[in-house]
């Protein structure tokens, strides 16, 4: 039941006592609750009782109660596949260098992640991508990097307030002095500005047309920080590729079957900590399997849309991600324009 604390006691019910009403009528809180608290906040028995019968007979209800049947429906398919889900390994295959055929075949299409192995030694970055590189190269050219991140837990999700603009080489020195640090990254959430600042780097960005789509030109989002980065858990709105260039990342994933149970409060963000859930403030997370694998450099994670996913850098780490596959990935078109969930 709805904690009604906060409402003023009415001398008779008003338009939030009849919203607070419909609510708990639509959890299943029997009417016959209601009434007392009704009673104890200044409203009449009878009043209490008429405007209740009112609600029940409401079509109003009648037809709140059809939509949430829908969804319970929606809500018992996913629950299929969170069961079968527990009958088998669930552990991130490796694959050497896999067709494009196969990859969109076993992969893309049913929505299953995958790590590909193989396909980026041709990338310049590969071998010529590290500090001093990046130093000598781009040390004056000014980029925008996510700052203050430790004094905010969510960070992720306030990420405009935590941009800041500063020389390239200022912030490799950064990097390079950290030791571990989660205080300051350079993600996609600074690629508008970043992608002109370092254009030259897309030059060592090998193609790969069994996957990618480049009639545009390359593309992708350039991810660079220290040892002890987070990126908490989250899901995009499209199928991506991380392609791991330099160090290793640490990935934690959730099947999306599993949204109802990851307490998604906005948008594409959840306030469970990946790492270490807690079962007391999240218990419906008990028994949701969350599975881990590692990204050496030179490998690339496929990651479905819709995919939980919480990024750890192992090392000081740089990668490229990418979303322009040569399939259909517009998923966000009807993603839900109201993000309160």
């Amino acid at each position: 039941m709805n904690n009604q604390a906060h409402l003023k006691s009415p001398a008779k019910i008003d338009a939030n006592w009849r919203r607070w009403i419909a609510e708990n009528l639509m959890l299943g809180t029997p009417p016959e609750a209601l009434i007392p608290i009704l009673v104890q906040n200044g409203v009449s028995a009878g009043e209490a009782r008429s405007e209740i019968d009112l609600a029940i007979n409401s079509p109003y209800l009648h037809g709140a109660k059809r939509l949430a049947n829908r969804l319970a429906k929606r809500n018992w398919v996913l629950a299929i596949q969170q069961q079968l889900n527990k009958l088998g390994d669930n552990a991130i295959e490796r694959r050497e260098r896999l067709s494009g055929d196969d990859f969109l075949q076993q992969y893309y299409r049913l929505n299953r992640p995958v790590i590909i192995t193989g396909m980026l030694e041709h990338f310049e970055a590969r071998t010529k991508w590290n500090l001093d590189y990046f130093a000598q190269r781009f040390a004056e050219r000014v980029v925008e990097v996510q700052f203050g991140r430790n004094a905010d837990d969510r960070y992720e999700m306030n990420s405009i307030a935590h941009k800041r603009q500063m020389k390239f080489g200022e912030y490799v020195e950064l990097v390079r002095h950290a030791g571990a640090s989660n205080d300051f990254y350079m993600t996609a959430n600074n690629d508008s500005r970043n992608r002109e600042a370092l254009k030259e780097l897309w030059d060592d960005i090998g193609a790969l047309p069994e996957y990618l789509d480049e009639s545009r030109g390359r593309q992708g989002f350039f991810w660079f920080g220290p040892q002890g980065t987070i990126t908490p858990f989250h899901h995009d709105l499209t199928n991506n590729f991380m392609m791991q260039i330099v160090g290793r990342k640490k990935v934690r994933l959730m099947a999306p079957c599993e949204s109802s149970r990851v307490y998604n409060h906005r948008h594409c963000f959840t306030d469970v900590d990946a790492k270490n859930v807690d079962l007391t403030k999240f218990p419906a997370m008990a028994g949701v399997p969350i599975v881990e694998c590692v990204l050496e450099p030179g490998e690339i994670l496929f990651l479905p849309v819709g995919w939980w996913h919480h990024v750890e850098g192992l090392d000081m780490s740089v990668t490229i991600a990418v979303t322009n596959f040569r399939w259909h990935n517009d998923f966000y078109s009807n993603y839900p324009t109201d993000h309160e969930f």
